[in-house]
C-alpha cells in the first residue's frame, strides 16, 4: 500500500498540482486546465458526483446529458491537440440549463417542467445553447424550474417533471447512464434552498440558482420575464444577470412574454456571470428583431473589461425608498451598512397599475408565442395551449391541479391576440417606463438604481431593462438575501462595474452548509 497522502476532498491531483473543485470559478478552472491540475472529464465527473449526492434532497436537476462525459473528452482532446490557446473562457466548462431551453442532437428533453411536453423533440438548439456549444462548453443537463416558468401559479421550484426525477445512485456516466424517472413523494417534489431547506428557493429559475449555490455546476443559465433570475439568485446567495431584452437570443426558449423575456447566467461570482454573458450575447436571425435592436448595446471588446475593483468610483446610484419599505430590522441594518446613506430618490410608479397592465399583455403574448413554439417542434404530444390545458386536466394528479390549478393558462387561452385592450396596455406600460425609471435616471444622471432582492423586478421587466443581483447577507436563520442593481437598456457595463466592486468590497457569499 502506498504511503502517499490521499487527495483532499473536493480536489484533483495531476502533474503535482492540486485543484480545488469546491467554489471553483471559471478563471480557476481555466488555470487548472492550463497548468495540468484539471481536465474537463474530471470536472464533469465531480459535478455528476455532486448531483448524485445532493439532488435527491435539493431537486435542482431534472436530468443530466448522457453525452456529457464524451463532450468533456472532446474538449480535453482539443486542448491537448493545440498548445497555442485561443479558446474562450467556457471551453470545457460544464453548464446546466433551465429546462425551457432547447437542446438538439442529444438525449435531453425540453419541457418547462411540464409532463405535457415529455417526449417532444426540438428542431434545433436554442440560440444561447448554440453559442455555448460554439464556445466549447459542456452541456451538463437540465435544471428544475417553477413549471411553465411560473405561468402556472405553482410553488417556487416545483414542476411535475422535476418532482418525478431522482438520481440513480449509479449515475457516474462512466457507463453513459441516464437519470431514471419514477414516482416521488410530494414532500420531495420542489427544489430546496441549500442554505435552509425550509426557506424559499425563489423562482422560476430555481434549479439553476440552487445548482450553482450547491456546487453542482460552476455555470448555469436561467430566464426571466419578471424576477425569475433576480429572485432565485437572491434566495440562494448567487449572482444573476438579467440582460437587456434582446441582448441574448430567445429563439428555442419556451416563451412567456417576448416583450420581457430574456436569458441570463446564474453563477457564484460576478466574474463568472460576465464570462457567460460574453459567450451568449449577439445577433440571432431566429430572434432577429430583438437581437438586432439590442446589438448596439454590445461594447467593443468584451464585458470582462468592466470587472473593476474600483467600479463604484464616481457612480451615481439612486436608492428609491419604495423598494425598501417593509424590510425588517435585520435586513435594513445590513442594507444601510452597504449603502451608508439611503438617499430619497423616489420612483413614483403605481405598482398595482404596472402589474395589472403586465398581466393583461402577458396572457395574450403567452398564448400567441407558446402556440408558435409548439407548432415548430419536430414532434410533440401537444401543439397548442388548449391541448396543454386538456393534458393537465387528464393528468390532474401528476400535475397537482388540486393544489395549484391552471388559472393563468386558462385565462391566456381565452385571449384573442393583440387587440385594443392589449394595445392600450402596451401604451400604458410605455408611459410608465418613460415617466418612471427613464425619467428618474435621466433627471438625476444615475448609473443605476439599487433595491433589495428582486423588489425592483417589475419596474425593470416592463421596460426590458437589465439588472444584476449580488449576495448581500444572511438573516438570523442563515437564509440568504441580496442587493440588486438595475439600469436602463444597455447599462450592463456600468452595472457590472458596480456589482463587481460591491462584491469585492464585501465578499459576502459563503458556501451552503451541506453535509458531505
Amino acid at each position: 500500500m502506498s504511503n502517499a497522502a490521499a487527495p483532499a476532498a473536493g480536489s484533483n491531483v495531476s502533474g503535482g498540482c492540486a485543484f480545488q473543485f469546491e467554489e471553483a470559478t471559471v478563471d480557476a478552472i481555466q488555470q487548472g486546465f492550463s497548468n495540468g491540475s484539471l481536465t474537463s472529464t474530471a470536472l464533469v465527473q465531480f459535478y455528476l458526483d455532486q448531483i448524485a449526492r445532493l439532488n435527491p434532497t435539493l431537486r435542482a436537476v431534472i436530468e443530466v446529458d448522457p453525452d456529457a462525459m464524451a463532450q468533456a473528452a472532446r474538449a480535453d482532446a482539443e486542448r491537448s491537440a493545440s498548445s497555442s490557446g485561443g479558446r474562450g473562457a467556457l471551453h470545457g466548462v460544464p453548464v446546466l440549463l433551465k429546462d425551457n431551453m432547447a437542446t438538439h442532437g442529444d438525449r435531453l428533453s425540453t419541457t418547462a417542467g411540464s409532463l405535457a411536453l415529455h417526449g417532444s423533440a426540438v428542431p434545433r438548439d436554442a440560440g444561447v445553447v448554440a453559442r455555448l456549444r460554439r464556445a466549447g462548453a459542456v452541456i451538463l443537463g437540465k435544471a428544475n424550474l417553477s413549471e411553465w416558468s411560473n405561468f402556472r401559479p405553482v410553488q417556487d421550484g416545483w414542476s411535475a417533471r422535476g418532482g418525478q426525477t431522482v438520481v440513480s445512485r449509479f449515475l457516474t456516466l462512466r457507463h453513459s447512464q441516464h437519470l431514471y424517472i419514477k414516482n416521488a413523494s410530494n414532500n420531495c417534489e420542489i427544489a430546496k434552498n441549500p442554505y435552509v431547506h425550509s426557506a424559499t428557493t425563489g423562482g422560476s429559475s430555481a434549479g439553476p440558482a440552487v445548482a450553482a449555490a450547491a456546487n453542482m455546476a460552476a455555470v448555469t443559465l436561467g430566464s426571466e420575464t419578471d424576477g425569475s433570475i433576480l429572485n432565485p439568485s437572491s434566495s440562494n446567495a448567487v449572482v444573476g444577470i438579467k440582460p437587456t431584452v434582446g441582448l441574448t437570443s430567445r429563439s428555442g426558449v419556451i416563451p412567456i412574454m417576448p416583450r420581457q423575456d430574456t436569458i441570463g447566467p446564474t453563477c457564484r461570482t460576478v466574474s463568472d456571470v460576465v464570462h457567460v454573458l460574453d459567450a451568449i450575447v449577439g445577433f440571432d436571425e431566429l430572434d432577429a428583431e430583438a437581437t438586432q435592436a439590442a446589438s448596439k448595446y454590445i461594447p467593443p471588446g468584451d464585458y470582462s473589461q468592466f470587472l473593476k475593483v474600483d467600479g463604484l468610483r464616481g457612480k451615481r446610484i439612486g436608492v428609491p425608498p419604495v423598494f425598501f419599505r417593509g424590510q425588517d430590522g435585520v435586513h435594513m441594518a445590513v442594507y444601510e451598512k452597504h449603502l451608508n446613506t439611503m438617499r430619497g430618490l423616489d420612483i413614483r410608479t403605481n405598482m398595482n397599475d404596472v402589474n395589472n397592465q403586465e398581466d393583461l399583455q402577458m396572457r395574450a403574448e403567452f398564448k400567441l408565442s407558446l402556440n408558435a413554439y409548439l407548432s415548430g417542434l419536430s414532434q410533440s404530444p401537444v401543439r397548442t395551449l388548449s391541448e396543454v390545458i386538456e393534458f393537465n386536466n387528464k393528468h390532474s394528479v401528476q400535475e397537482r391541479l388540486k393544489d395549484f390549478g391552471q388559472p393563468d393558462l386558462i385565462a391566456a387561452e381565452k385571449t384573442n391576440g393583440i387587440g385594443p385592450t392589449e394595445r392600450a396596455a402596451i401604451r400604458r406600460l410605455e408611459e410608465i417606463c418613460n415617466n418612471g425609471l427613464e425619467k428618474v435616471m435621466k433627471e438625476h444622471q444615475l448609473d443605476a438604481i439599487v433595491a433589495p432582492n428582486s423588489a425592483a423586478s417589475s419596474v425593470l421587466a416592463v421596460g426590458g431593462y437589465p439588472a444584476i443581483a449580488v449576495p448581500a447577507g444572511y438573516n438570523n436563520q442563515g437564509v440568504p438575501f441580496a442587493i440588486s442593481f438595475g439600469g436602463l437598456k444597455g447599462y450592463e457595463p456600468r452595472l457590472i462595474e458596480i456589482a463587481y466592486a460591491f462584491e469585492q468590497a464585501t465578499k459576502v457569499r459563503r458556501p451552503p452548509p451541506l453535509k458531505r
